[in-house]
């Protein structure tokens, strides 16, 4: 099924900050979204996942797995039982291609709480294998990975598109997604537009 985006107008706050988005992404396709920082890379991937409410457009429905800024980790468990918890959450799916995905064998029995940064951040987006999900919402999902890491990471994506996944990517780290579409989020910036300045504000509130 292909992700559609039509006349989408997103906010951060109050303030809307992206008016207009289109967007189509199909079975088996990145698309990357580039922008500076600010110009809602962010806001658009939370509006897209059901975080944060449209102020107006339409979102074709569809399942999918959101990795932000936190990795969704609780510090008293060990890697091994976070995963299974997300597991069952899931559905059950067997932890196996989540750990080899992201060489997390050796931390199953570490506590989260005795991770590096970098070791966390492989944890966390384990969870996007168990998750089922055809399609991936990462927003800038290569912090604290070192090279070897963002190799396994890029692996992990493109499985996901040959299993006829789809994913929608916010990084300035070239994944070496070669067929991977670009889009600059920049276009459809909405100035400094208020929800009280915009006419679809009491559809929100």
């Amino acid at each position: 099924m292909t992700l559609s985006v039509t006349n989408l107008s997103c906010r951060r706050g109050e303030a809307v900050v992206l008016r207009g988005v289109r967007l189509s992404v199909a079975r088996g396709a990145a698309l990357v979204l580039r922008g500076p920082n600010g110009a809602g890379k962010t806001t658009l991937l939370r509006t897209l996942a059901g975080l944060t409410p449209p102020v107006s457009g339409d979102v074709a429905p569809e399942r999918c797995a959101y990795a932000g800024h936190a990795d969704g980790l609780k510090a008293q468990l060990t890697v091994g039982e976070a995963l299974r918890f997300w597991a069952a959450i899931f559905g059950g799916a067997d932890v196996g291609p989540a750990v080899r995905a992201f060489d997390l064998e050796p931390l199953l029995d570490r506590r989260a709480a005795e991770l590096s940064a970098g070791q966390k951040r492989r944890a966390g987006l384990a969870r996007l294998v168990l998750t089922g999900r055809p399609v991936w919402l990462l927003d800038e999902p290569t912090v604290s990975l070192d090279t070897d890491n963002v190799t396994r990471f890029a692996a992990a994506i493109r499985a996901h598109l040959a299993g006829g996944g789809s994913a929608i990517i916010a990084t300035h780290v070239d994944l070496g997604l070669t067929d991977a579409t670009t889009l600059d989020v920049g276009q459809f910036a909405a100035g400094t537009a208020t929800m009280q300045d915009d006419p679809f504000a009491e559809a929100v509130e």
